[in-house]
């Protein structure tokens, strides 16, 4: 009886964690995918300084929510270690990881290089740098984006 009652809680504690996990991809994850054109349609400099303290503050709830889906998604595979032999599980983990480490590396390398220019007081024109940076940065979120786009794609159908 006491086993029945136990699966029965594992399977409750399993659910939620599905829960939140779908949950967390979509208030995380969901407006990373708007990342990438808050600043396009920036024209002015105000507006693209703007754009850019927008994007910033946008990007936390990417990192909170895109934390918790790393999360829930680990515990999810050591609540059923049957996932670590799924392909789909697997190769959505590596693309995942992958996303997750440009975040702190080339991401953010392009990211401060604008932040650096945007933040000098007497800027009254965009020097070539911004948009030379602004384009690598946008090419490296739609690598990203896409990565993630194939995250979810293997999460929904699990071919393999």
């Amino acid at each position: 009886m006491k086993s029945i009652r136990r699966k029965v809680h594992m399977e409750t504690f399993y659910r939620i964690l599905v829960f939140l996990h779908i949950f967390s991809a979509i208030v995380g994850i969901g407006p990373g995918f708007v990342l990438t054109t808050i600043t396009k349609f920036a024209k002015t400099l105000p507006q693209i300084r703007y754009a850019h303290f927008v994007k910033l503050k946008v990007h936390v709830l990417v990192m909170v929510g895109g934390t918790i889906v790393l999360l829930t998604g680990l515990t999810m595979g050591a609540l059923k270690p049957v996932l670590f032999q799924q392909g789909w599980y697997l190769t959505s983990m590596i693309l995942y990881l992958i996303g997750l480490a440009l975040g702190p590396t080339l991401l953010k390398k392009h990211s401060r290089a604008i932040k650096e220019i945007l933040d000098d007081p007497s800027l009254e024109e965009l020097p070539p740098e911004y948009y030379e940076s602004s384009r690598k940065l946008l090419k490296l979120e739609y690598l990203v984006n896409t990565a993630l786009i194939i995250v979810i794609i293997l999460m929904i159908t699990k071919p393999f």
